[in-house]
């Protein structure tokens, strides 16, 4: 049985392109409050969602606020294991360097080995 207030380690999946769906904002916004609750955060993005990260988003087009400068304040949050998946990123032709946070990059094994470690998975 778990003791009342135990922290858990809890993994943010962001599967979903930045724009489109609420999925991505959502994610973000459900990361900040469980990390100001002083849960143990993780974020993976893999697939469509290492976009999320990429700079320099122009959404003038969409007609919606660009929101990822909000990424950078994940660390004012201690939110510090973000994550991408290397072949995400390769097949989407993007590399940490067109991030516009810093992220360790893991391959899809290491994710995978990863996600059995946590005590909760929340895919957005």
């Amino acid at each position: 049985m778990e003791e009342a207030g135990e922290t858990k380690k809890i993994m943010y999946v962001n599967r979903k392109a930045p724009y489109g769906t609420i999925y991505a904002l959502e994610a973000l916004e459900v990361v900040l409050i469980g990390a100001a609750f002083e849960q143990d955060v993780y974020m993976m993005f893999l697939d469509d969602g290492v976009f999320q990260l990429k700079k320099e988003q122009d959404t003038k087009a969409l007609g919606v606020k660009n929101f990822s400068p909000t990424y950078r304040a994940l660390e004012m949050y201690d939110v510090e294991k973000i994550y991408v998946e290397k072949e995400s990123m390769e097949v989407r032709g993007l590399t940490a360097d067109d991030l516009i946070i810093p992220v360790e990059v893991k391959s899809n094994e290491e994710v995978t080995k990863m996600m059995t470690e946590m005590d909760v998975l929340l895919n957005f």
